[in-house]
């Protein structure tokens, strides 16, 4: 069955503006087969929007879930919180899905590369690429499609000029001709399109990111997600912090 691929971000991408309390990118792959996507998970989660909301037009946001602001206001209530976030959890803990996510310590880049320290983006979209094709090869897929939120004309001609080169011309690790095996394709979706994969990848970001900040503060959404980290070939792993 050939998988496809969501992808979403936490977190500033740029060097110039690094937050004291959460100095970190983030860019999550959230991986499953079609078949398991369409027949399972976006029932699922449609059928817990509807539960909630009485409709399934809303987006999973976790800043708004964190907040319980926007549509999320009624997460403000103790028990609608506790059985919204259990229902949720079960999904992510139940869904079959793979993930791969590149975490960037923005302030150690930047002290330890100065002036050529590299785009938290381009980095970590790097690091997650070099991470997808291995397991795109253990499945023989030759074709796999990415869907990312737009963020803009200009972010995302930039994203897709860096998806380019690397899908292109390889990495240090991996070569041109092992890249090229595999046709790659970058599709941008408007938030408004409301991508059930987006929403998942966004999901669990930030629990991801919240851990390589403060691995020892209790974070029970990633103990819920850290099983589904990819473990490829030899010391591939499906989180890779950097540096």
């Amino acid at each position: 069955m050939a998988l496809i691929v969501y992808l979403d971000e936490t977190g500033d991408h740029t060097l110039e503006l690094v937050d004291k309390e959460f100095p970190l990118f983030a860019l999550a792959l959230f991986i499953c087969e079609q078949t398991d996507y369409t027949q399972k998970i976006v029932p699922v989660v449609n059928q817990l929007k509807m539960d909630f909301f009485g409709h399934e037009a809303v987006i999973l946001h976790s800043r708004d879930i964190r907040r319980a602001q926007n549509d999320f206001l009624f997460l403000r209530n103790e028990k609608k919180r506790s059985e919204f976030t259990e229902r949720l959890n079960g999904i992510m803990a139940d869904s079959a899905y793979t993930l791969i996510v590149s975490v960037i310590r923005k302030q150690q880049h930047k002290d330890r590369y100065g002036m050529s320290a590299e785009n938290p983006y381009d980095l970590a979209l790097l690091f997650c690429l070099e991470r997808l094709l291995p397991l795109l090869e253990e499945k023989k897929q030759t074709h796999v499609q990415i869907v990312a939120e737009s963020r803009g004309k200009k972010e995302d001609d930039e994203l897709m000029l860096s998806f380019l080169k690397i899908t292109s011309y390889g990495s240090y690790y991996n070569t041109a001709e092992r890249f090229k095996k595999v046709e790659f394709k970058l599709k941008f979706i408007p938030k408004l399109m409301n991508v059930v994969g987006i929403q998942l990848a966004d999901l669990a970001a930030y629990p991801i990111a919240r851990h390589v900040l403060d691995p020892n503060k209790p974070n029970p959404s990633y103990k819920i997600i850290e099983k589904k980290f990819y473990r490829g070939p030899g010391w591939v792993y499906g989180l890779k912090t950097f540096p």
